[in-house]
């Protein structure tokens, strides 16, 4: 058959001289976008999915630097204490239920090994610090360990939504205290001490950290 026959009479045309109908068509596109629809909402779904697995990647990634730092920094104490900028001393550790008050306020403050330079020489000690404020886990670090009047410490964020952080600490007596120095005298360290954070997204964490 050739192509030129068509049409050449209209009663015996072959089929495949004829073209589609106006409802074949709206067949047509009607299918099209039904699948176009239906890639769409599983690109859309694969992407959230995606972006949800990064976000939460990045959060746990957070939190395990988190926990790691302070195991560092724990492993690290020092029985020295220091002298606030008022000119008063404090303990080489120090734990308060909450931090309300004033910017140097904190939740938990202590003396640690200052550690190591590139070079392999040793640093001074550090007076560092955590509190929770405006759902952010904030880490606080004096310049010196005795502190002068109006010389503030750097402040850090090192976890975002968070929702509560609750320390408590273990006494040589193996009981639990909310505070530390506790009411009844105990060592000038805690033997160990209990951290437990939970995220605005609902997750409890809890973590028990040796000192001695």
């Amino acid at each position: 058959m050739k192509l030129n026959d068509c049409g050449a009479n209209p009663a015996r045309q072959h089929p495949l001289c004829g073209g589609f109908t106006l409802i074949e068509l709206l067949v047509a596109l009607f299918v099209f976008a039904i699948l176009a629809v239906t890639a769409y909402r599983g690109l859309n779904a694969v992407t959230q999915t995606r972006a949800h697995l990064d976000q939460e990647t990045r959060k746990w990634q957070a939190l395990e630097r988190f926990f790691a730092r302070l195991d560092g920094e724990t492993a690290q104490v020092l029985q020295r204490p220091v002298r606030t900028a008022n000119g008063a001393e404090a303990p080489a550790w120090v734990g308060t239920p909450s931090a309300t008050g004033s910017l140097e306020d904190v939740q938990l403050a202590f003396t640690r090994n200052g550690g190591f330079d590139a070079e392999g020489a040793p640093l001074p000690p550090q007076r560092i610090g955590y509190r929770l404020r405006q759902d952010k886990l904030e880490l606080l670090r004096w310049t010196a360990l005795d502190s002068a009047p109006y010389n503030a410490p750097s402040v850090d964020t090192v976890l975002d939504n968070v929702g509560e952080f609750n320390l408590r600490y273990l006494t040589s007596r193996m009981q639990w205290e909310t505070q530390w120095p506790p009411k009844i005298a105990d060592q000038a360290l805690p033997k160990g001490v209990e951290v437990v954070l939970v995220l605005k997204s609902g997750e409890k964490l809890t973590r028990f950290f040796s000192l001695q």
